[in-house]
Order: C-alpha cells, then sequence, then structure tokens
C-alpha cells in the first residue's frame, strides 16, 4: 500500500511532466540551500573526530565497531567514489524534501536528538524528518539495494549491516516520536517508494543498541559476528569457504580475516570473465 505522500509526489511529477504544475522559488532556495549546507560538510568541515558512538553507526556490527575503535587502521582505503556517493545521498535527501514541500506535504524538518541509554551513557544524532508524527529517513540506494533489500522492513533487517534499523528507531525512541519508515529512492532510474517500518520490535533493537554500548564502551574483546560461507556451484559445494556478504563492504575484512584472497571463481564454468570471489580458504584441489 503507497504512503499517502507518495501518491502527492506522484501527483505532483505527472503535472510537471505535463507542465501543469510548478515549484515555487521558496522551495527552490531551500533546496539550493540544503545542498549548500551538504556541500560545506562534505568537504569543509575537516577531519572526524575520535571515534565515538552515533545514532548513524550504533546499528552496524560490532567487530566493525571494535576496530574503528581498537585499530582503526586500515589497507582498504575508501575510494574517490565514496565522497560523490555521499554527495548523491545528500542531494536526493535535498531533492526530495523539495518535491514533498511542491507537493504540499506537511513534515517537520531534519533535529538532533539524544537517544539516553542505562547507565548514563548518550547516543546522538540527527534524523531526516517527521511526517505525520513519525520519524523517517531519507535513503538513496543502488537499483540492486532498491529491488532486492529495501523491500520491507523484514528483508532489510534480515542484512542490515549498516545499521539503518537500529538507526531510525533510535531516533524515534530519542525524539519520542512514531516509528515511520524510509523514503528510499533508486539512483539507477529515480523510482522511489515508501518503506515503513512500523512493525519492527522496538524493544529488541533497543535492546541491541544497549548491548553494542556496553560491547564498545567496556572494551570487551575481538569477536567476530559472522562466520565464512561455504561456496557452492548449481548446489554442489567445491569445499572452499568465502567472505560472508556482510563482511563484504567493511574496511577492516583483512585484518579480521589475514588469509583473504580476493580471486577470480574456482568453480565458475560460463563463458565470460570469472566473477572475483573473496576466499577465507580454499580446498586442497584448487
Amino acid at each position: 500500500m503507497e504512503h499517502p505522500a507518495e501518491l502527492s509526489v506522484h501527483s505532483f511529477l505527472r503535472k510537471a511532466i505535463d507542465g501543469k504544475s510548478s515549484m515555487s522559488q521558496e522551495i527552490i532556495e531551500g533546496v539550493c540551500k540544503d545542498i549548500h549546507a551538504a556541500l560545506d560538510k562534505q568537504f569543509n568541515s575537516g577531519p572526524r573526530d575520535k571515534f565515538k558512538l552515533r545514532m548513524s553507526n550504533v546499528g552496524r556490527p560490532k567487530c566493525q565497531l571494535w576496530f574503528e575503535k581498537n585499530n582503526p587502521e586500515t589497507d582498504i582505503l575508501k575510494p574517490t567514489s565514496f565522497m560523490i556517493n555521499m554527495l548523491i545521498g545528500d542531494l536526493v535527501e535535498a531533492i526530495f524534501k523539495g518535491l514533498l514541500r511542491a507537493s504540499d506535504v506537511e513534515f517537520d524538518d531534519n533535529d538532533r536528538v539524544t537517544l539516553e541509554l542505562e547507565g548514563g551513557a548518550e547516543v546522538s544524532g540527527e534524523y531526516d524528518m517527521v511526517l505525520d508524527g513519525a520519524v523517517d529517513d531519507v535513503k538513496s540506494a543502488s537499483p540492486w539495494s532498491y529491488t532486492n533489500k529495501f523491500i520491507d522492513v523484514e528483508t532489510l533487517a534480515a542484512g542490515d549491516s549498516f545499521g539503518y534499523v537500529s538507526q531510525l528507531i533510535g531516533y524515534a525512541h530519542a525524539a519520542g516520536k512514531n516509528v515511520g519508515g524510509w523514503w528510499v529512492v533508486n539512483k539507477g532510474n529515480g523510482e522511489f517508494k515508501y518503506v515503513p517500518a512500523a512493525s519492527v520490535d522496538k524493544d529488541a533493537v533497543l535492546g541491541n543498541i544497549q548491548d553494542t554500548h556496553n560491547y564498545i564502551a567496556n572494551d570487551e574483546p575481538f569477536e567476530r559476528c559472522f562466520t565464512a560461507e561455504p561456496e557452492t556451484y548449481r548446489g554442489k559445494p567445491s569445499g572452499n569457504m568465502k567472505l560472508s556478504k556482510q563482511c563484504g563492504f567493511c574496511s577492516h575484512k583483512k585484518k579480521c580475516w589475514p588469509g583473504l584472497q580476493p580471486l577470480p571463481s574456482k568453480v565458475y564454468k560460463g563463458g565470460k570473465t570469472p566473477p572475483t570471489v573473496e576466499y577465507v580458504s580454499l580446498n586442497k584441489e584448487y
């Protein structure tokens, strides 16, 4: 079921395509102001401060956060495209909010909040908007993520390596608002949709946030959150073990898995270039 605001934006865009609607100068200037702030933040805010738990990272795997606090150096450099992707996310948020306003959708803009945990601990962050009394986030997504990940909150939570669910629940609880969902924009073709998160187990997520804080704050020993996965080809195991999908984007995977080898697939039989597989261990016959 589509969100009412989603229908309003579609209606506005259809009229704009037909030359029957316009965007006010006030809204345009607001979008430009948000983009200006995003550029200034990305390029002129200097190096990030020392590691701390934030609403934007508290839902990430605890093993990744452990490295970021205790052993942050990595030989996996972020590609220069990382900055462009960050900027695309900022641009998408600014433009989508402009579209909501032009569609006469009323919402409260971003605000900074602090989540209070047990023992006087705090985790802070800034949510994107409050719409109909619920906290929403705006996300830009790759075509694959849009189709395969942002299906519903259950699918997202099952492979939430970026901690989006914890981030949203933390924002809502800290703000004293209802849990809304995600406005997701496909970076590949401009499609957008609303993915509600109201069905999520809020208490369980808040409990995970508390557990993550305790693990990091108490300097617990390092422990991997994920195991290697067996490689298969057409349902048959090869005996090789490969990195799990959750670990693929982690900047610390080489330290976590010292024997990691990115190699052409050992089992691919097709006529194209074999895909690269990150192997943790290889069967002797390979």
